[in-house]
C-alpha cells in the first residue's frame, strides 16, 4: 500500500498528451488553451467616452458652451472642439478631436439654443475626472491576453471575442471508457432481484466527467466471470485512451480485475492506496493505455475520481490542475476513530461559512453526498478536528 500522495505522483508522472486540435471559441470553456493568444488591437481601440455626457475641453468649463454635434457610438464625429463649444456624446462613442474632457449629464444645465439649433449647456459641478476611457488603456497590440496551458472558461471566451481569436488551438481530450464489474449489479431502469443492487457508480462517473466537458462511451456491466471481464475491457482498451472501472480489485475470489489487466499487456503500477475511502485504487498503463479501477463502494468512487483521476486527465491535456479551496472553521468537534489512512470527510457549509459533518455512514452511503457541500482532508495521524479549527474543504 503507498501513500496518497505516492499514487498521485505516480500517475501523473506517466500521464501524455494526445495532441491538438482546432475549435471554435465558442467551444471553449473547458478546454485547454494550446497557444499563447495575443491582442491584434488596442483596447480600447480609441479613446472613448466613459458615459453620457458632453465632450469639451477642459480649460472651458467656465464657459457657456455651444453644442456643435451629436456623438453616438459607432459613428465617427464629424466636428472638432474648438473654444467655447462641446458636442453631445453617447457612452462609447468616439472622443472628437480637440475635447479632453466629458461632463456628466447630470452636472449640465441646457441653458439655449446655438447657432446650429443643437443647444448650449453649462456645466453645473465643482469639478469632473476626464471620463475618457484612453486608446490601449486596457491592453495594447502584441500583449499577451492568454497563455497557453490554461484552463478556459467562460471568462476567456469575451477575451477571444474582442481579439478575434474565432479559432483557437486546445489539447485534445482523451477518449475515456466506463465498466462496471459485479453480478449483483443491474441497470437503473430495471428491478434488482435478491442480492442485486442498481449500478450507480458508473452513471456517477459519466456526469463528473462530463463536468469536464469528456463525453464518456459506457461499456455496462462485466458479471463476476472472467473471460467475460477480459473481453469487455480488451474491447474498451481497442477504442479508449483510458479506461475507468469500478470494483473487482479488491482482495475476493472474483476479484480478479488486476489479473486481467496483466494478460492484456497492463502494468499495475499499484492497487491500494493509504486514503479513506479508497484504499482498494489500482492504476496502471501499457500499450499506450491507461486504466484506473476505482473502489465498487460509490462514495469511494466518486471520491478517487475527483481526487486521483480528474488530475490525470487534465494533466494529459497538458495543464496541472489546482482544485479550489475553501479555507473556514469547524462547526463543532470532527472525529474517527483510526488515523493510519489519509480520510477524506464529507461536509457540508452554513450560511455563517461554518463546516459540518453530514450523515455519513461509510463507503456505501451513496446519500451522504447528496447533502454535502465538499470534502475535508484528515491527515495521517489526526483523529480529532477540534470546533473552531480550520479546515480546507475541497468544494465538490
Amino acid at each position: 500500500m503507498i501513500t496518497f500522495e505516492e499514487a498521485l505522483k505516480i500517475s501523473q508522472d506517466q500521464a501524455v498528451v494526445f495532441g491538438v486540435e482546432t475549435i471554435s471559441f465558442e467551444e471553449a470553456a473547458g478546454r485547454v488553451l494550446a497557444i499563447n493568444i495575443n491582442s491584434d488591437m488596442d483596447m480600447p481601440p480609441f479613446d472613448k467616452s466613459a458615459m453620457d455626457g458632453y465632450a469639451c475641453r477642459r480649460q472651458d468649463l467656465a464657459l457657456n458652451l455651444e453644442v456643435i454635434e451629436v456623438i453616438r457610438a459607432g459613428i465617427p464625429p464629424l466636428k472638432s472642439i474648438i473654444p467655447g463649444t462641446c458636442a453631445q456624446i453617447m457612452t462609447g462613442a468616439i472622443i472628437p478631436e480637440g475635447a479632453d474632457t466629458v461632463i456628466k449629464v447630470e452636472e449640465c444645465e441646457i441653458i439655449g439654443v446655438g447657432a446650429d439649433r443643437q443647444g448650449a449647456i453649462r456645466f453645473t459641478g465643482e469639478k469632473t475626472a476626464p471620463n475618457i476611457c484612453y486608446r490601449g488603456e486596457d491592453i495594447k497590440t502584441g500583449d499577451l491576453v492568454l497563455e497557453a496551458g490554461v484552463l478556459l472558461d467562460t471568462r476567456h471566451i469575451p477575451v477571444l471575442a474582442t481579439v478575434g481569436k474565432v479559432f483557437i488551438d486546445v489539447f485534445k481530450f482523451p477518449s475515456v471508457g466506463v465498466l462496471s464489474t459485479g453480478t449483483e449489479l443491474v441497470e437503473p431502469g430495471e428491478t434488482p432481484g435478491p442480492s442485486q443492487i442498481r449500478n450507480t457508480n458508473a452513471y456517477q462517473m459519466i456526469a463528473q466527467l462530463a463536468k469536464t466537458g469528456i463525453d464518456c462511451d459506457y461499456y455496462g456491466i462485466a458479471t463476476d466471470d472472467e473471460d467475460i471481464t477480459r473481453n469487455m475491457i480488451s474491447e474498451s482498451l481497442k477504442n479508449n485512451d483510458i479506461l475507468i472501472l469500478s470494483g473487482g480489485i479488491s482482495m475476493g475470489e472474483f476479484d480478479f480485475v488486476p489479473a486481467v489487466l496483466q494478460s492484456l499487456g497492463i502494468n499495475v503500477a499499484f492497487k491500494q492506496v493509504a486514503v479513506q475511502p479508497g484504499k482498494p485504487t489500482l492504476f496502471g498503463t501499457g500499450n499506450g493505455k491507461f486504466v484506473f479501477g476505482l473502489p465498487g463502494n460509490p462514495v469511494s468512487s466518486y471520491f478517487i475520481l475527483e481526487l486521483l483521476v480528474k488530475p490525470f486527465i487534465y494533466k494529459c491535456m497538458n495543464h496541472d490542475w489546482t482544485p479550489p479551496v475553501l479555507r473556514l472553521r469547524a462547526a463543532r468537534q470532527m472525529t474517527r476513530k483510526k488515523s493510519d489512512r489519509l480520510s477524506w470527510m464529507p461536509v457540508r457549509i452554513d450560511r455563517e461559512g461554518l463546516v459540518h459533518e453530514v450523515e455519513y455512514h461509510g463507503s456505501a452511503h451513496i446519500f451522504s453526498l447528496s447533502t454535502a457541500d465538499g470534502i475535508v482532508p484528515v491527515p495521517i495521524g489526526k483523529t480529532i478536528i477540534e470546533e473552531g479549527e480550520f479546515v480546507d474543504v475541497r468544494p465538490i
